[in-house]
């Protein structure tokens, strides 16, 4: 039996114009995939959602933030045990408000904190099997 697809969205927001530095976010200890690592911020794609409103639903929900999106930077997919997730890596820029984590919003990741970071971050990520920073550090080899 073929596995079903889940589509996906991830962002990076840089915080130079010189890309060094990008905001990333540690997911919670309980997160059933990738527990208490560093990533960017991700969430799926909902029936009817076009995958820019799901970046821009995704940065009001998890971090409180209003975005403006920018390039769609990478995309691929990965095998989950019940499904394949194809996701989509967008830049965005926040247009208003200050990251805050954890978001006090039921069904959703809430992140345990964020910060300025750099790809060394995400490694840990990756070896996991993180799609959004794989597609994230293809971009920088």
């Amino acid at each position: 039996m073929e596995k079903p697809t889940e589509n996906a969205i991830s962002f990076v927001i840089y915080r130079d114009p010189g890309k060094n530095e990008f905001l990333v976010v540690k997911r919670p200890a309980d997160d059933e995939e990738l527990p208490d690592v560093w990533g960017l911020p991700a969430g799926m794609v909902r029936a009817g959602e076009s995958d820019e409103d799901a970046v821009l639903r995704s940065g009001r929900e998890k971090l409180g933030i209003q975005l403006r999106i920018g390039n769609e930077l990478n995309k691929g997919t990965t095998e989950r045990e019940d499904y394949i997730l194809f996701m989509k890596l967008f830049e965005a820029k926040i247009v208003s408000g200050t990251p805050e984590v954890p978001q006090n919003i039921p069904g959703i990741t809430r992140y345990q904190t964020w910060k300025w970071g750099k790809a060394e971050d995400l490694r840990e990520a990756v070896s996991k099997g993180s799609l959004c920073c794989r597609l994230f550090i293809e971009l920088n080899k």
